[in-house]
This record gives structure tokens, C-alpha cells and sequence, in this order.
């Protein structure tokens, strides 16, 4: 798993506005100790070690995991979060692999004339998608429209890839995994038992497999709960209708519908995620500005971080107070309340007092002039700040809530 590029998330606090260093005593990023960052039972299993030494850039932690199927290397703590479950469900998917049913099953499959769905085991996933892209168009081409008046299951290549589909959507869904993670190992074993499946007529049900480890513990899963059933239900095509519809609820004009659900940094499920959020966020104007924004995620570990952000915005707007506002900023976005707080929700994992905070948070308390700012600012953490950071942020009047994905639904 790759280890993406770190602008955004440095962009979330370095404005393009410079100031006067206004404080001394800054602290220096260096590596943090895994045990001080999560809990004991994360950092080692059956199945995987996590490095102990964790490297930072002030903003992000870089987790190295030695697990029984390769190094895996991610960023952010959300992503370790989401890669433990992830090697739990591989050894479950291995553990089937070697049972009778499916060495019949894969026979019987190698003899199916569909030649192009026997390379879903070997070949290269698509890291979007988690199929070989050939496949993926397919089941685009022939399914997108609403209006399209033939039926992709005419065609036998799109129903098996469409079977397939279904399969591998309910075994990740059991499982507690991103049916659409760029987890490679996990997208071919996925593929292996889905297309055995498939193929083979291997009669295997999800029910079979044990329930997932994964996901976060929080006091209201409803919303969370449906999109994880909406992922689970529907092909990508069909989200993307789905969500083409939500956004034009909300009132995002056709052109920026079209280039957000288009943009390749996000999965469907992202997509699902953001659009079930926004909408959400009932009678909060600027909500086109969040999509606008959001435009800008150049890989997946942006992508994510847009994903988190705005589920923090909803998860205050339905727990603490309401909302009326968004308004970008540069590369990210304040929200604000009726009672005039602004409000800043960041996926970063660790924030220090560094001079780049010292000068975009002067600027931003000097510079940010939106109608009825009382002056005051929550910032909102899925990590921690250092104690230096938390003090001299409250002498500007930001309020630091950490871990917030604690108290409000995130999906990672």
C-alpha cells in the first residue's frame, strides 16, 4: 500500500498567508513510539507486528506493519486502523482457499469459457476499483445510464463480472473490509474466492465467513450503518447514480457533479461516504464549496482526508451545534455556527507547535473575516496535539477537541 504525498494534510495548516513568528519554544517533528499513539492489541497479532518507531511530519504518522503476507506501509492512523482488520479478513480468505469446496470450485472455474474473467486471480487489481480495469469498464459501459434501455445482464461477460461483483461485495461486507481498498494482497484474495465463486458455481456463502474486527465504536452508527448496506447492495455503477442523485438534491450544478463523481482519487465508496455526509448536513450553505474543494485530492491518502473531513463537519453539525455556513480556505474548508463559533474539523494525527502553526493560526484568527465571527474556533482532531500546541492555541481562543472520531461516526 502506498505512502501518498503529504500536501494536503499539510496544506490543512499551512496557509498561503505568512506572519511574524509570535512565539518561541517550537517543537521539532521525530518519530513517536507505536505503543504511546494506539492500543497494546493493535500493535501486534497473530498475523502482524507494527514497527514501534513511528515517523511524523508534525502532521501524519507513517506506520510500517510486518504481517505473515508482506511489509505493509501506510499514512495516518485511520489507514492503520483500516489495514489490521484488512490482514485479519486475508487469513480468513486464505484459511477458505485451502479448503475442498474451493479447489473444486476453481477447477470447474478454469473451465469457464469466459477467458477474460480467469484473470481476475493473476492479474493486476485496478487500485480504484479492485478488478482489472478491462473489467471494470465493462460494467461501467453497459451500466451507467438511467436511462439506457438495454439490460447488462444480455451480456454474459458483463453477468458474470456483474456475479462476481456481488459475491466479492458480500464477503468484504462480512468481513468489515473496503470492498474497494488498494490493499493489493486483499483485493486478489477477494478476487480468488469471488471468482471461484462465481465461475465455479462454489456454493459459499458469506455466512460462512467469521464477522469482521473492523470499524469504529460510536455511540450512533445509523448513518454510517446504511452507507456500509448501500456499498454492500449496489455495483459502482449504481452508486454512481445513487449519489449523482444526492448531490442534486443538495443543489450542486451538473458540471461539478460530474467532475467530483469522475475524480480518480476517490472510490465509490468515498464517493458514497462524502455525498451521504453532505446531505446530512441539511441547510448548510457553502456545501458546493466543500465539493469544490475537494476537487483538489491528488491520490488516495487526499481523497481520504477529504472523506474524514467531512464526516467531522456532520458529526458536529448533529452533536454539538448546528451549522449555517461553509467557506473554503485555501485547501480546505471553515464551517461556522449561528452563534458565530468557526469551526475547523482536521484528519491529522498529531498537531505540534511548529513556527508554519504559530504563523497560519495568527493569520487565521487576523484574516478570517466571515459575517458574525465571534472570534472563537474549535478545532476539531482525529489525533492529538502536544500540550505546547494546546497552550498556545488556546491563548488564540481555538478550542483543541482530540480524537474526535471517538465521539462521531467515521468510516475509514
Amino acid at each position: 500500500m502506498r505512502v501518498s504525498s503529504r500536501a494536503v494534510l499539510i496544506a490543512a495548516v499551512v496557509a498561503l498567508a505568512a506572519g511574524p513568528l509570535a512565539a518561541a519554544d517550537y517543537e521539532v517533528p521525530g518519530d513517536r513510539s507505536a505503543k504511546d499513539i494506539v492500543p497494546a492489541g493493535m500493535l501486534k497479532g497473530p498475523h502482524h507486528r507494527v514497527r514501534g518507531a513511528v515517523p511524523t511530519d508534525g502532521y501524519t504518522h507513517r506506520w510500517t506493519v510486518d504481517s505473515d503476507f508482506g511489509v505493509f506501509e501506510v499514512a495516518g492512523d485511520g489507514a492503520l486502523r483500516k489495514l489490521i482488520p484488512e490482514i485479519a479478513a486475508i487469513v480468513e480468505l486464505r484459511k477458505f482457499s485451502k479448503t475442498e469446496a474451493f479447489t473444486k470450485g476453481l477447477w470447474t472455474a478454469t473451465k469457464a469459457p469466459v477467458g477474460f474473467v480467469k484473470s481476475l486471480v493473476t492479474h493486476p487489481v485496478d487500485t480504484v476499483t479492485g478488478v482489472p480495469k478491462g473489467a471494470y469498464e465493462l460494467v461501467e459501459n453497459v451500466g451507467t445510464s438511467v436511462s439506457t434501455t438495454r439490460n447488462p445482464a444480455e451480456d454474459s461477460r458483463a453477468a458474470q463480472v456483474l456475479k462476481m461483483s456481488s459475491y466479492k461485495r458480500d464477503y468484504a461486507n462480512k468481513l468489515d473490509v473496503d470492498v474497494y481498498s488498494s490493499n493489493k494482497v486483499l483485493q486478489k484474495d477477494l478476487n480468488s474466492v469471488a471468482w471461484a465463486a462465481s465461475v465455479g458455481d462454489l456454493a459459499f456463502s458469506a455466512a460462512m465467513l467469521p464477522a469482521g474486527v473492523g470499524g469504529t465504536v460510536v455511540s450512533n452508527v445509523r448513518l454510517a450503518n446504511s452507507v456500509k448496506n448501500v456499498v454492500k447492495e449496489e455495483p459502482p455503477q449504481r452508486l454512481r447514480i445513487r449519489n449523482d442523485e444526492a448531490l442534486t438534491r443538495i443543489g450542486i450544478g451538473e458540471d461539478l457533479r460530474t467532475r467530483f463523481l469522475d475524480h480518480p482519487s476517490f472510490t465509490p465508496r468515498q464517493l458514497t461516504i462524502v455525498c451521504a455526509n453532505l446531505e446530512a448536513l441539511k441547510d448548510v450553505g457553502g456545501r458546493d464549496a466543500f465539493v469544490t474543494v475537494a476537487l483538489g485530492a491528488q491520490d488516495e491518502v487526499q481523497a481520504t482526508f477529504y472523506t474524514t473531513m467531512v464526516q467531522l463537519l456532520r458529526g458536529y453539525h448533529e452533536t454539538v451545534s448546528v451549522l449555517t455556513g461553509i467557506t473554503p480556505l485555501n485547501r480546505i474548508v471553515v464551517a461556522q455556527t449561528g452563534a458565530g463559533q468557526a469551526v475547523l474539523a482536521l484528519p491529522l494525527d498529531r498537531l505540534i507547535w511548529t513556527d508554519r502553526v504559530d504563523q497560519v493560526s495568527g493569520h487565521f484568527k487576523t484574516g478570517y473575516a466571515a459575517t458574525g465571527f465571534n472570534g472563537k474556533v474549535d478545532l476539531w482532531l482525529t489525533g492529538t496535539a502536544s500540550a505546547r500546541a494546546r497552550q498556545a492555541l488556546a491563548e488564540r481562543r481555538f478550542a483543541v477537541t482530540e480524537q474526535v472520531h471517538r465521539r462521531v461516526e467515521v468510516l475509514d
